[in-house]
């Protein structure tokens, strides 16, 4: 079935089997890139369609916020005929994408083995929560893993309860690693012509993810705590009090450092011996943290901003997500990209990256739950 997209991956044929969020994230960025992705749901669709408020008109916006650009067939794999036809699209299909619990599509000979057998080049992403061994049988979902993983631990005031943080991290984590693997199995498959299968759990996102934090503990024995908003290894490097709002100030190098000093007036407080280096200034936080704070209180965090980032301070506003976009407008990132026409328009995120050649392409607005079942049957059935 010719597809018109244009992007780079125009002409990759995606099979996606994977619903909710890691799965789905992974199949948009690479549907924006030009695949041409045939999300597989159930019958009653999948769950984040069911996942409000808030809404747009009456559909969900954690749907539509990660299904752009694909195509909606609804098979129930439990009926041999529609398990026939997803077998069928497998392939086909250049890359399978699925996050069942591990094993769990080898009953209807979608598992890996069974693809790779009837399609020697496809390459076959499997999302999990904790791997295919020991973990199988643990449902993966954030949460659990932001707990499991230490991340809680790091996140909150240093005498509360651990936080959670703010959006399911890992599952955003786990969808890039999955396309980063796609997109390097595909180069492989370019050069031999063998298809591969590529593994990707939420634990080891959310470990590798903890980065400096996982470094600590394995590289040095540290077993790190949260902080509230402050950084073990650097100051300042969190919000700052101003005369109105709160301002973070990231001076996370010496040179950093001096400029901010002579932005605020004290370019002496950079010379001494108590604040000199970087290491200096994280021993000794709390004796700096005053000197900082009696010159930010003079004037409010949008003038401190202006004079900081003009003298090359990082520094920024606590935004809420409206504030966020109206910066991203400001720096002109164009930030929120319009897909479908007339009624089915569907303002989204953009992609975030840019190409010079080859440009991404939002094709289709997020389907409805089996919107393009009847095209889809009839090419995998006259093709067979």
């Amino acid at each position: 079935m010719a597809d018109p997209r244009t992007g780079p991956l125009a002409g990759l044929l995606v099979a996606d089997f994977s619903r909710v969020l890691a799965g789905p994230y992974a199949t948009m960025l690479l549907a924006d890139m030009g695949a041409d992705v045939v999300k597989v749901e159930g019958p009653h669709g999948d769950e984040t369609r069911t996942w409000m408020p808030p809404v747009r008109g009456e559909v969900s916006t954690y749907y539509l916020g990660v299904n752009r650009g694909k195509r909606s067939i609804a098979l129930d794999l439990r009926d041999d005929a529609d398990a026939a036809t997803g077998r069928e699209l497998a392939r086909r299909a250049d890359v399978v994408i699925e996050n069942f619990k591990p094993g769990g599509l080898a009953k209807y000979g979608l598992d890996f083995d069974a693809v790779h057998a009837a399609n020697p080049g496809v390459v076959y992403a499997s999302i999990s929560g904790f791997g295919a061994g020991a973990g199988a049988k643990v449902p993966g979902y954030d949460l659990m893993v932001q707990a499991i993983s230490g991340l809680m631990s790091l996140t909150g005031d240093p005498d509360g309860p651990p936080y959670r943080a703010g959006i399911s991290v890992f599952d955003v984590m786990a969808g890039n690693h999955a396309v980063i693997g796609i997109l390097a199995a595909l180069r492989h498959r370019d050069a031999t012509g063998e298809g591969q299968h590529v593994e990707v759990n939420l634990l080891s996102s959310a470990l590798t993810g903890l980065v400096n934090h996982s470094s600590a503990y394995v590289a040095g024995g540290v077993v790190p705590l949260r902080m509230g908003n402050a950084h073990p290894s650097v100051f300042p490097y969190e919000p700052l009090p101003t005369a109105d709002n709160d301002l973070i100030v990231a001076a996370a190098n010496d040179g950093q450092f001096r400029k901010l000093c002579v932005v605020l007036g004290i370019p002496e407080i950079a010379d001494d011996p108590r604040f000199a280096r970087n290491a200096d200034r994280t021993r000794n936080r709390e004796e700096l943290r005053p000197i900082l704070t009696d010159r930010l209180v003079t004037r409010g965090a949008a003038e401190w901003f202006d004079l900081l980032v003009e003298a090359g301070v990082p520094c920024g506003p606590i935004n809420t997500i409206d504030g966020g976009f109206a910066m991203a407008e400001k720096f002109e990132l164009d930030p929120v990209v319009e897909v479908g026409e007339g009624e089915r328009a569907v303002p989204t995120t953009r992609h975030p990256i840019r190409f010079s050649a080859t440009p991404v392409d939002y094709a289709l607005p997020p389907p409805e739950l089996d919107e393009h079942g009847a095209e889809l049957r009839k090419w995998l059935a006259d093709n067979a």
